[in-house]
C-alpha cells in the first residue's frame, strides 16, 4: 500500500499509532515549529484505518533500514543491497531517503576517535587538515586540533578561517586519499564550509590554552582576522552561561547606561542572569532606565553590547572571571 500523504501527516499519523508515553519520547528531539506543525495534523487526523497504520510501520522500518546502511557502507553500499533486499522497492526508498538527506563530506571521518585521526592528520598538510576540520561538529575538530603543536594548530586555524568555497574535486580527491589511509568506504556530496564562523565555534569547544595559543598566532599574521574570530566567540547573550561571581564581576566594570542599552529586547535568561546579581535597588533603577529608553536602534543596542563583551574579554584576560569552554575541567568550590 502507497501511502498518499505529506510528511507531517505521516509524522502526525505515526505519533497517533505508537500512542501518548512513546510519542512523548519522540517529540521531545524535535523543534517547537515541527511539534506544532504535528500537532495541527493529529487534530485534523480522526480515527487511522489498520492497513495505513501498517504500511506507515513499513515505511519507517524501511528508513530506518537505509539510514544504517548509509552510515556504515555508504551510498552505493545502500543501494546495492536494499535493490538487492526489495527490487525495485530498495532504488526508491534509498531516492526518497538521498532526497532529504544531505551527506556531508568526510561524514566518515566522526566514526574515528579523534586521538586516532589527530595521529593520522598531524603530518599532513594545513590546508588538508582545515578542509577537514571544517566539515566536522565543532566538539570534535577542537578535540582534534588541541592535539596538534602550537605552530599546527595556528597554521590550520588561519587556513580555516580564511576558506573559501572549495571545488568538489578537491574534496572528492582528499576523501579519497584519507578513505584509502583509513581503508573505508564512503562517498560525499559537496557543500562549501570553513571561515570565521567555524573557526569561532572550534575555538569556543577548545580549552583555554589551545585558543590562545591560536589566536596569538592569528593575530601575528593577521591582527584583523584573529578580531573577526575573538568577536564571534563570545557574544552579549553568552552572559547567560557565565557563573554569578563573574557576572557581579563585569557588572563592577560596565557602564549603567550601556548596560541599559544592551539590555534591549535580550532573552529571558540573560534578563534574569543580570538582575539576580543586582541588588534590589539597582535593579529597578535599570528596569526604570531600560523603560525610559522607548525605542532605540538596533546598531546602538548592539554597540553597548559589544562594550561589555570587551570588558567580559579582558576580565578574562587578567583572570578575574572565568568562561566555561569545552575541554576544560570544571571548577568546585
Amino acid at each position: 500500500m502507497t501511502l498518499d500523504m505529506r510528511p507531517e501527516q505521516k509524522a502526525a499519523a505515526l505519533v497517533v499509532a505508537v500512542g501518548a508515553e512513546a510519542a512523548a519520547e519522540i517529540l521531545q528531539y524535535l523543534t517547537e515549529e515541527e511539534v506544532e506543525a504535528i500537532a495541527v495534523e493529529v487534530a485534523k487526523i480522526g480515527r487511522l484505518h489498520p492497513e495505513v497504520v501498517e504500511a506507515l510501520m513499513e515505511e519507517v522500518a524501511q528508513q530506518l533500514a537505509a539510514e544504517r546502511l548509509l552510515a556504515t557502507g555508504g551510498i552505493d553500499y545502500a543501494k546495492e543491497l536494499l535493490t538487492a533486499w526489495e527490487s525495485h522497492r530498495g532504488q526508491e526508498i534509498i531516492e526518497r531517503l538521498l532526497a532529504d538527506l544531505s551527506v556531508s563530506p568526510f561524514s566518515f571521518v566522526r566514526s574515528i576517535e579523534p586521538d586516532a585521526l589527530i595521529h593520522i592528520l598531524k603530518d599532513e598538510h594545513p590546508q588538508t587538515v582545515a578542509l577537514i576540520l571544517a566539515y566536522q561538529t565543532p566538539g570534535y575538530a577542537a578535540e582534534v586540533i588541541r592535539g596538534f603543536t602550537p605552530s599546527m594548530q595556528a597554521e590550520v586555524a588561519f587556513r580555516m578561517a580564511t576558506m573559501g568555497k572549495t571545488s568538489p574535486e578537491v574534496i572528492r580527491r582528499v576523501e579519497e586519499a584519507l578513505q584509502e589511509r583509513l581503508g573505508s568506504v564512503s562517498s560525499a556530496e559537496v557543500t562549501v564550509r570553513g571561515g570565521v564562523e567555524d573557526l569561532a565555534a572550534v575555538l569556543n569547544n577548545t580549552d583555554r590554552t589551545t585558543e590562545r595559543a591560536i589566536l596569538e598566532r592569528l593575530a601575528a599574521v593577521d591582527p584583523e582576522l584573529a578580531e573577526r574570530v575573538r568577536a564571534l566567540m563570545f557574544v552579549f547573550e553568552d552572559i547567560a552561561s557565565l557563573d554569578d561571581r563573574s557576572i557581579q564581576q563585569v557588572l563592577k566594570h560596565v557602564d549603567t547606561k550601556d548596560l541599559a542599552y544592551a539590555m534591549k529586547g535580550v532573552s529571558n535568561e540573560v534578563r534574569e542572569a543580570v538582575l539576580r546579581n543586582m541588588s534590589q535597588r539597582a535593579s529597578e533603577s535599570l528596569l526604570e532606565e531600560i523603560e525610559l529608553l522607548g525605542a532605540v536602534r538596533r546598531s546602538d543596542v548592539e554597540a553597548a553590547q559589544s562594550r561589555i563583551v570587551a570588558v567580559v574579554r579582558r576580565l578574562e584576560e587578567e583572570g578575574e572571571i572565568i568562561i566555561a569552554r569545552g575541554g576544560e575541567t570544571e571548577l568546585v568550590e
